[in-house]
């Protein structure tokens, strides 16, 4: 598909940006199309879209794309599954609320991904402290692990790093907030891919986020709901902070001193 490329470089606003983030893989291109032809009223409410074999064909991509891209617009909740009928469009007033789209890609949405995350895991790190399973722990510290092995193979870790935060949702023992990151998965990881590319670039960052989710993993492990509160608060902040001394952002971010960790 000749004409779902990376988008030009930018680092401003709304404007896609310039590295090669996780939201510009065929797949999500191919989402993106997908969801502009149902917003557009190609494919009307309650109707049945093109078989996998048929969007395969129009969009010149393989089977293993399509199928991302259709399950992605399923957790988005534009598309349902009708068994042995084939994938349907969700009438809108049915549709669960979704970020705003138009914000994928840019430095905007990455900023205010983050501050929603900052909201969000301030509030899942205590009540895994609370609730966490043994195994929960112990898939906490794998998953920590996990995102050491990814960037020493010279991975990105992006894959790794949403794992690691999935498994904090999934220890606070609430399922809500484990559909909630699963919904949100591709902005996360699209904000993820700047932060990951920008922390790649100096060892020093690269080190503080490894003692930051080290300090959530152990506040939990603790069972001391508070640290792990303020160690996740500290993440999603230091995190802004490393993208405006990485000069992603406009200085919109007070100094903090060199080496600061929760």
């Amino acid at each position: 598909m000749a004409d779902l490329n990376p988008s030009s470089p930018s680092r401003s606003g709304t404007e896609p940006l310039g590295i090669k983030l996780q939201a510009r893989r065929l797949s999500d291109q191919l989402a993106d199309r997908l969801r502009e032809q149902i917003e557009c009223g190609v494919w009307q409410p309650n109707e049945r879209i093109p078989t996998e074999a048929k969007l395969c064909e129009q969009h010149a991509v393989s089977r293993s794309v399509v199928r991302e891209a259709v399950h992605q617009l399923r957790s988005q909740g534009l598309l349902q599954s009708r068994q042995g009928s084939g994938m349907y469009v969700v009438p809108q007033r049915h549709r669960a609320w979704q970020p705003d789209l138009s914000l994928l890609g840019s430095m905007q949405g990455v900023v205010q991904m983050m501050e929603l995350r900052r909201v969000v895991e301030s509030g899942m790190a205590p009540l895994a402290a609370e609730r966490a399973k043994a195994s929960q722990i112990k898939a906490l510290w794998k998953a920590f692990q996990a995102i050491d092995e990814a960037t020493n193979s010279g991975q990105s870790g992006v894959a790794e790093d949403f794992a690691f935060h999935r498994a904090i949702a999934e220890a606070s023992n609430n399922p809500q907030f484990v559909r909630l990151i699963g919904y949100l998965e591709q902005y996360l990881l699209d904000a993820m891919s700047v932060t990951k590319h920008n922390e790649a670039r100096r060892s020093d960052f690269m080190e503080q986020v490894r003692d930051e989710h080290r300090a959530i993993v152990q506040a939990i492990a603790d069972r001391d709901p508070e640290a792990a509160r303020k160690a996740a608060t500290t993440h999603m902040e230091l995190g802004q902070w490393r993208l405006s001394e990485g000069g992603w952002l406009k200085s919109r971010f007070k100094s903090k001193a060199k080496g600061t960790s929760s």
